[in-house]
C-alpha cells in the first residue's frame, strides 16, 4: 500500500515526459521560445552552416546580441554553439559593425551598408580564405541586435540560410509603444493585469521582466516606450520619479529602447508652484526648459514628451486662449537642445457639443499645418472617432503636408471585446496603412504619408497603445501577443502582409507543423472580420456599453454629452439607420480629398464596410448581396457568431498539438467569446428591431432573451476603466 503513491508519481512523470507538448507552458516566452528545429534535414543544414559564433566589438548592445545568438542558436540547434573572438572553424556566424570588427569590414562592403542607416542590417552568406561565413552586419550595434533577431527568426520559421543576401532597414524612425499606465499601477483600458512598472521598488530593483520586455520589443524593432498614461499625472516629472524612470532607461538602453513620458500641461502649476501654465508666459517656458534639462541630466537619451491636451477634460493651451501649436512648440523648444521630440495627440474634442465629433480633429489641426516646430509630430488615431472595431482612415492623413503625422493604433482591445476576445488586428492595421488618401494623386496611401515619403519628412513615427501587463503571458489572451508582434513588424516594414506576419508568429509561438499553422492562420485572418460582424457591421460604431465599453449598449442615451452616447452615432429611426456624413448631413466627407469624398459620399459607391458610417440608409435599401439592409444586418450579426463557433471547432481539432495549459487557456476564452458574440447579436438586433419593425429571417437563430433582459444587464468588475 505504501508503494502506490510512488508508482502513481512515476507513471505521471512518464506520461508527461512521453510528449513534451503535454508540459505546462504559460506563454511567458512569447515568440522567443527557440525550440529545437524539428525538421531533420533543415536541422542538419543549420548545424553544418553554424559551427562557431564570432562577435567582435565591445558594448552592452553587442553583449546582448551575442547572448541572444548563443542562447537562441544553442536551443534551436540542440547543441552548444561556441562564441569566440576569432574564427577557428570552417562555417562561422559573424556579427558586428565595420568600425568594431575587422572581419565584418572585410566581408560586408560599405556600399551595401551605408544605405541602411543607423538601425538597418545586412544578412549575408559569403566565403573567404576557404571558410564559409554567415554575416550579420550593420552600421551600429543596435543594427547588429536587430539583425540578430531577424536571423533567429529565419531559423525559428525554418527558412533557408544557405544563400543569404538580405538587407533591411525601418521605414519609420520612431516606433513607439504608448502605455496607458497610471502611477498606482492600474492601467487604463488594460486587460492583462497591472502595470509592469513597480514604482515602489524602483530604482533599486530591476525586475528580470523589464529586460524580457525590452528583448521582446527589440526582436520586432520597437525602439521607444512611453511609460505613463496620456491622462497624465504630473508627479512622474518630480525628481523622485525621474530617478526611477532613469533606472528603467538604463535597463532598456542596450536593447535600443528609449523612454518617453507624458507631460501634463498643468505641471508648472501642480508641481512647479506657478500660477499659470500659459505656453507664451516666459516663466512657464523657463520652467519647462529647466525640467527638460533635469530629465536629460538623469537620462541623456530621453526620447521626449507625449501630450494629450484639451481633450476629455485634460488641461491644455486652449485654457489660455492659445493654440495646439503654441503648446507643442513650447515643449519642443525645451527638449530641442537635447534632440528630443514632442508627440502631440490630435485626439481632441471641445467641451461644446459638435454637429459631428468625427470632424473636430481635422477642424482644429488642419489650420495649424506648418506652424509646428521641426521636432513635433502630430499623433493621429487611425480613424476620426476612437479606435472603433472598424473606422475609415482619418481625414487628417494627407491634409497636413507641412507637418509630420504619427499614426496611432490601438493594440489593447478596448472596443474589440477586451481581454477574452481573439481578434488578430494586423488586417485592421493594414487596412488603414493601405488606404489611399489621394493627397497627391492615386497611390498616396496613409503608409506613405506616415513614413514621410509623400512630403519628404525626415521625422516620422508610429505609435501603438500597448496591451501589456503583469499577466504571466503578458497580454491576457495568448493571441493578444500576435497584435503586439504585428504592430512591431508593420512599424518596421508596413509592406509586410498580415498573412506573412501571422505565419511567423504561429511558427515561433507554437509550432511550425503545417497541420497546425494552416488552420490557426486561417482562424486568425478571419477573426477581426468576425468581431466586426457581431459588434458593428456595415459601418456601425460607438454602440458599446457605457464608460467601461464592455458589451453592447446601442440604447445608451441621455448622458451629459450627446457624443458619448450610442444613439448619437447610429441614429436609428423608423426610416433607417446610420450617421449621414454626406453633404445632406454633417458633410464630414468633405474633409477627404475629392476622389475619396466622392466614393464615401455616394450611397452606391461607398464600400459596404463603411456604409452606415457615412449614410443614413433605409431599412429596405438593397445592398450588394441582394438583401434588404435589415436582413443584411441580421445575417452579418449571425455570421459573426457562426465564425466564432467555427474558431472553437478549429481550435478543438488541434488538441494535442499544443501544450495543455495554452490549449485550455484559448479554449476557455473562445467559449467566453462565443457567449459574448451571441450577446452582442441578440441585444443589437432586438434593439434595432424596435425601429425597423421587421422580423429576423426565419433561418437565423433567434435571441435567447428579451430586449428588456439585455438592457438590464450591468457588467460588474470590468477591468481597465
Amino acid at each position: 500500500m505504501k508503494r502506490k503513491p510512488v508508482s502513481l508519481l512515476l507513471l505521471l512523470l512518464f506520461l508527461l515526459s512521453a510528449n513534451h507538448r503535454l508540459l505546462a507552458e504559460d506563454g511567458y516566452r512569447l515568440w522567443q521560445r527557440y525550440e529545437q528545429v524539428q525538421d531533420a534535414a533543415r536541422l542538419q543544414a543549420y548545424r553544418q552552416a553554424l559551427n562557431e559564433l564570432v562577435v567582435q566589438g565591445n558594448s552592452p548592445t553587442l553583449t546582448v546580441a551575442q547572448q541572444e545568438l548563443q542562447t537562441g542558436l544553442s536551443s534551436l540547434l540542440g547543441q552548444p554553439l561556441a562564441a569566440v573572438k576569432s574564427p577557428t572553424k570552417q562555417n562561422i556566424l559573424v556579427a558586428g559593425t565595420p568600425s568594431g570588427s575587422a572581419l565584418v569590414k572585410e566581408l560586408a562592403t560599405a556600399a551595401r551598408l551605408k544605405p541602411l542607416g543607423e538601425e538597418g542590417y545586412l544578412l549575408l552568406t559569403t566565403a573567404k580564405d576557404g571558410k564559409q561565413y554567415t554575416v550579420i552586419a550593420a552600421n551600429t550595434d543596435i543594427g547588429v541586435l536587430y539583425g540578430s533577431f531577424h536571423f533567429l527568426r529565419l531559423l525559428q520559421t525554418q527558412q533557408d540560410i544557405g544563400k543569404l543576401s538580405l538587407a533591411s532597414s525601418p521605414k519609420i524612425k520612431h516606433r513607439v509603444l504608448n502605455h496607458w499606465d497610471n502611477l498606482d499601477r492600474t492601467v487604463e483600458r488594460g486587460y492583462s493585469g497591472f502595470s509592469l512598472w513597480d514604482w515602489h521598488r524602483l530604482p533599486g530593483y530591476i525586475d528580470q521582466r523589464y529586460l524580457d520586455y525590452a528583448r521582446a520589443n527589440a526582436s520586432v524593432g520597437i525602439n521607444g516606450t512611453v511609460l505613463t498614461n496620456v491622462n497624465a499625472n504630473a508627479l512622474v516629472l518630480t525628481q523622485d520619479y525621474l530617478k526611477k524612470v532613469a533606472a528603467l532607461a538604463d535597463a532598456f538602453r542596450p536593447y535600443g529602447l528609449k523612454v518617453y513620458l507624458t507631460a501634463r500641461f498643468s505641471a508648472p502649476i501642480e508641481i512647479g508652484g506657478l500660477k499659470t501654465a500659459d505656453p507664451l508666459d516666459p516663466q512657464v517656458q523657463a520652467w519647462w526648459k529647466q525640467k527638460a534639462d533635469e530629465i536629460y541630466t538623469l537620462i541623456p537619451d530621453f526620447g521626449g514628451f507625449l501630450v494629450k491636451a484639451n481633450s476629455e477634460g485634460q488641461p491644455g493651451p486652449q485654457n489660455y486662449g492659445r493654440t495646439h501649436a503654441d503648446g507643442a512648440n513650447m515643449l519642443a523648444d525645451a527638449v530641442a537642445p537635447h534632440k528630443g521630440i514632442v508627440m502631440w495627440r490630435a485626439f481632441v474634442y471641445s467641451e461644446d457639443e459638435p454637429d459631428d465629433r468625427a470632424k473636430q480633429a481635422y477642424n482644429e489641426f488642419k489650420p495649424l499645418d506648418g506652424q509646428f516646430r521641426d521636432n513635433v509630430l502630430v499623433q493621429v488615431k487611425n480613424g476620426a472617432i476612437d479606435f472603433q472595431p472598424r473606422e475609415p482612415f482619418h481625414p487628417l492623413f494627407g491634409a497636413m503636408p507641412k507637418t509630420p503625422l504619427m499614426l496611432e493604433l490601438q493594440i489593447t482591445q478596448e472596443y474589440l471585446g477586451q481581454g477574452t476576445t481573439l481578434a488578430y488586428l494586423s488586417p485592421m492595421y493594414k487596412e488603414t496603412l493601405a488606404s489611399d488618401t489621394y493627397a497627391k494623386g492615386k497611390g498616396t496611401t496613409v503608409a506613405k504619408v506616415v513614413d514621410g515619403s509623400v512630403d519628404k519628412h525626415r521625422l516620422t513615427g508610429i505609435a501603438g497603445v500597448a496591451n501589456i501587463g503583469t499577466d504571466r503571458n503578458w497580454t491576457g489572451h495568448q493571441f493578444g501577443q500576435a497584435n503586439w508582434y504585428s504592430f512591431g513588424r508593420l512599424a518596421w516594414d508596413h509592406a509586410l502582409s498580415p498573412e506573412a506576419i501571422a505565419d511567423e508568429w504561429i511558427k515561433m509561438t507554437f509550432t511550425g507543423e503545417q497541420e497546425f499553422v494552416a488552420p490557426v492562420k486561417n482562424m486568425m485572418m478571419n477573426s477581426h472580420e468576425a468581431v466586426v460582424n457581431y459588434m458593428t457591421p456595415l459601418g456601425l460604431h460607438h454602440i458599446m456599453g457605457w464608460s467601461h465599453h464592455y458589451g453592447p449598449g446601442p440604447w445608451i442615451k441621455d448622458k451629459h454629452r450627446a457624443d458619448w452616447t450610442s444613439v448619437y452615432y447610429h441614429r436609428a429611426d423608423e426610416k433607417g439607420i446610420g450617421f449621414d456624413r454626406t453633404a445632406s448631413g454633417s458633410n464630414a466627407v468633405n474633409q477627404y480629398f475629392p476622389p475619396v469624398a466622392k466614393e464615401f459620399g455616394s450611397l452606391k459607391r461607398c464600400p459596404e464596410k463603411y456604409l452606415l458610417w457615412f449614410h443614413h440608409v433605409d431599412w429596405d435599401h438593397q445592398v450588394n448581396s441582394g438583401r434588404t439592409l435589415w436582413n443584411e444586418l441580421c445575417y452579418r450579426y449571425s455570421s459573426g457568431v457562426d465564425s466564432v463557433r467555427q474558431m472553437q471547432k478549429t481550435w478543438d481539432s488541434l488538441e494535442g498539438m499544443v501544450d495543455r495549459e495554452r490549449f485550455s487557456h484559448v479554449k476557455q476564452f473562445l467559449a467566453i467569446q462565443e457567449q459574448e458574440a451571441a450577446w452582442w447579436r441578440d441585444a443589437c438586433l432586438l434593439y434595432f428591431q424596435t425601429f425597423s419593425k421587421r422580423p429576423i429571417p426565419q433561418d437565423l437563430e433567434k435571441p435567447a432573451h428579451t430586449l428588456d433582459y439585455y438592457m438590464s444587464l450591468d457588467p460588474q468588475f470590468v477591468p481597465g476603466i
